[in-house]
Order: structure tokens, then sequence, then C-alpha cells
């Protein structure tokens, strides 16, 4: 097999279609179909079906799939690798990383990053935890910050690294005249978080399963003001007093117009890992916005500002 028939299979099975794959590839229909021809002659199998509507991916060619993406991706990593080792001040990372993270331990190490490494290309790429794991499985992805959920099953290409253990808290406006209650304590229960008015993560969010889930255990049924926002949304909302919300602490550090009230009776955490490819040899690039992550967290774990409701993990 050659990578060049592996990329156009890779093609050819994302877009479900010849000519827009030769499109995107720079190649003529023809010498995309003879790469395909070849592969599934060297395979001694068929990888696609065609008719008048347009083309499916068979069992042999949903199996490939996934190991021709890991396979490229080795490919791009190894010439990454050894741009930098001819001394060329280049690279390029693909960090993966949900929501809640991206808006701020994320931000906080693209910053300090960017800083140390202006040559060095970042693809950041946000989703929940289980996309991102499977996108680091297909190569897709060279690190995420990912959130430990109970009875998912790891995956075997996956490992992942602890790397702290947060709070989770009430938002709410910091103006008292813009809040649901201005007289919201610094304390709140579960319960009577049910009782007031909420602005709820989309249900794809990490964070939105976590919060139903502690309501569920309770027996409660939430007051819910504004359902489905992604996060820019959902704390607009918050910061205008339409509702609170319940957020990391780390997501209210630098966030003047939020204020964060403890969640208690339960208490509720989460722990945030630095998942990355199992087996796999980093490339420079990697190996330093990874350092720069460690960095990040334990900066974070000493703020101030954050009262000790973040902590090291290992």
């Amino acid at each position: 097999m050659k990578l060049e028939q592996l990329k156009a299979f890779e093609s050819v099975a994302r877009l479900e279609h010849f000519t827009r794959a030769a499109e995107e590839l720079f190649l003529t229909q023809p010498s995309l179909s003879r790469q395909i021809q070849a592969l599934e002659a060297d395979l001694g199998t068929t990888l696609f079906q065609r008719d008048r509507t347009g083309v499916a991916i068979t069992a042999a060619g949903e199996a490939l799939l996934p190991i021709a993406r890991r396979m490229l991706a080795d490919a791009d990593s190894a010439r990454q690798a050894m741009d930098e080792l001819a001394g060329l001040r280049r690279g390029r990372v693909r960090l993966g990383a949900t929501p809640t993270l991206c808006v701020s331990v994320v931000a906080e190490v693209v910053a300090q990053f960017h800083r140390e490494h202006p040559g060095v290309d970042l693809h950041i790429s946000e989703a929940g935890s289980h996309a991102l794991v499977d996108a680091l499985g297909e190569g897709a992805l060279d690190l995420a910050l990912t959130i430990t959920r109970p009875n998912v099953r790891d995956d075997s290409a996956v490992e992942r690294v602890a790397l702290f253990r947060e709070e989770l808290m009430v938002a709410s406006a910091a103006e008292p005249s813009l809040r649901a209650h201005a007289d919201l304590p610094a304390r709140l229960t579960v319960a009577e978080l049910a009782e007031l008015p909420q602005i709820a993560f989309n249900r794809s969010y990490d964070l939105r399963l976590a919060t139903d889930a502690a309501f569920e255990a309770a027996g409660l049924r939430p007051t819910i003001a504004v359902e489905g926002a992604e996060m820019d949304a959902v704390l607009r909302f918050v910061a205008r007093g339409i509702g609170v919300a319940v957020v990391p602490a780390t997501v209210l550090l630098h966030r003047p117009e939020l204020r964060g009230s403890e969640l208690t009776d339960p208490a509720m955490t989460r722990t945030v890992n630095l998942s990355r490819r199992a087996a796999v040899r980093q490339a420079p690039a990697v190996a330093a916005i990874e350092r720069t992550v460690f960095d990040v967290v334990a900066r974070l774990a000493d703020d101030g500002d954050l009262g000790g409701r973040i902590a090291l993990v290992g």
C-alpha cells in the first residue's frame, strides 16, 4: 500500500464522492480511480460500491478507514519531526478539548505556547470527550484535554493521564441588580439550585450530562430558563441575569462579570485528563505543548483567585 493510495481512499470515504475527492487532491478523476483500483487489487477486496447515485463504502472499507487514518497521521507526524530536526522552526499541533476547557485552560495554554513557539501552527478542535477520544484513535488529533466520564469504556489506542480535579460551581451575574436572586448565597445545595432559573447547556456537553445525573440521583427536576445553548451564549446569558449555570471553577477565572457560588450537598467535581495516542512517539512540537499544559495546570492550582478549587492529581 502506498500513502497516496490511502490518502485517495480516505478522501473518497469522507466525501462519498469521486469527483469531489479528485478536486480536493488536485487529481483527475481517472487518476483517482486508478489509485483506488490499485489499492483494492493489492488488498484483494472491494472498498467501495459504485452506482448512479454515488459511492458507498463497503464493510472492508469501514474496517480499513480508521487504520488508514492512523497511518496517514503517523506519516504526517514523521514529516513534522524531520522538519524540526532539520532545524526548521516550524511544526503543527492538533489539540482537542471540550468547550468548557477551551474557554479556560486551553486559552491559557495557547497564549503561553504561542509566546514561546510562534512558528508552530496550532489547530484547535472543540468537541465532547467521546468524540475527542475517537479522533485521537484515528490519528486526527495529537493531544486532547478530556473529562473522565463514568461507564465509558477506555480505548486501547488512547492513553489518559489525569491532570487535575476541579469543583463545579454555580455561576451568576456579578451585578446584584441583574441576578435572578439578589441575595444568592455563597453556598448552594443541589436542591436549592433546582429552584433557580437555569441556563442549561446543550445535551452534547459532558457538563450537562453530569448535572442532569446529579439532579436525577437526588430526585429533583431543575427549573430551566434557557436550554440548548453553547458555552459562549451560556456565559453571556448568565452575565445578563437571565439565570444561573453550573460551570467548572476554571471557567470563572478572569471573568469579573460573573460570580461563583459553591455547590454543596452533594459537592460536584470533575477530573480533567491529558489524552494522547498510545505507543506513538511524539513530534517535538507536540511534546512541547504537552509540557506547556502541565506548566499551566500547575500555575492554576497555585492561583489564589481559584481558592484551592482545583487540585493536581497524581
